[in-house]
């Protein structure tokens, strides 16, 4: 990937592995935005956006997005608002083929005119045809998830295991049904990261030395 050219980084990653938080340093570093992918189907889902919808707004106005982006506020590294947006439980929250797609093209309207980041479960899929692209897998041993979840959710061991098997299947399960593939199979992604005994911070410096020796 190179750094100097429009480019787009997708994070997948293992609940509690911490990769979110990765993505929005690493975004805050390369002076990028950050999109997580479960905010944009807040997103859409808040605005009841389609397919046919959008294309009749870009056919009207080119920068469709950048409307969205001034009513969100929307700067680097920052995700700010999108979280108003949601309603209940992701794993609650029925994923349509309407709304992949839709999804999908919202996504890579957002790669066409800019730089960015993408945190989300088939993101190594929706821009596996992008011409400047790094896809990256963030994972972590189970004790260091639990750990984690057990932190952040205030939730006991147990709780933590449980919601980390729910959140796994369901995620498998989504990226199987729309990719056909596996989001464990390490050959979607050009770089996979163990977040044992590393930090955000050390994560994010990984992924900068790969990105510089490839610019």
């Amino acid at each position: 990937m190179n750094k100097n050219e429009k480019f787009v980084i997708t994070i997948n990653r293992e609940l509690g592995s911490g990769g979110r938080t990765v993505g929005r340093k690493l975004a805050e570093k390369l002076g990028v935005k950050f999109y997580d992918k479960e905010l944009i189907k807040g997103l859409q889902e808040h605005y009841h956006l389609t397919i046919e919808e959008i294309e009749k707004v870009k056919g009207r106005k080119h920068n469709w997005w950048a409307d969205v982006e001034r009513m969100l506020q929307i700067g680097p590294g920052v995700t700010t608002n999108y979280y108003m947006l949601q309603q209940g439980n992701d794993s609650d929250r029925l994923t349509t083929d309407e709304m992949f797609k839709t999804e999908t093209l919202i996504l890579q309207d957002i790669a066409a005119d800019e730089s960015c980041i993408v945190a989300g479960r088939s993101g190594f899929h929706v821009f596996r045809d992008h011409p400047n692209r790094l896809s990256i897998l963030i994972q972590a041993s189970m004790p260091h998830r639990v750990a984690r979840v057990v932190s952040k959710q205030n939730v006991t061991e147990d709780e933590a295991r449980y919601i980390i098997d729910k959140v796994d299947k369901m995620r498998e399960n989504y990226v199987k049904k729309y990719t056909n593939t596996s989001r464990y199979d390490t050959r979607n992604y050009q770089l996979v990261i163990s977040m044992d005994d590393i930090s955000e911070d050390d994560a994010v410096e990984i992924i900068m030395d790969f990105i510089n020796r490839q610019s």
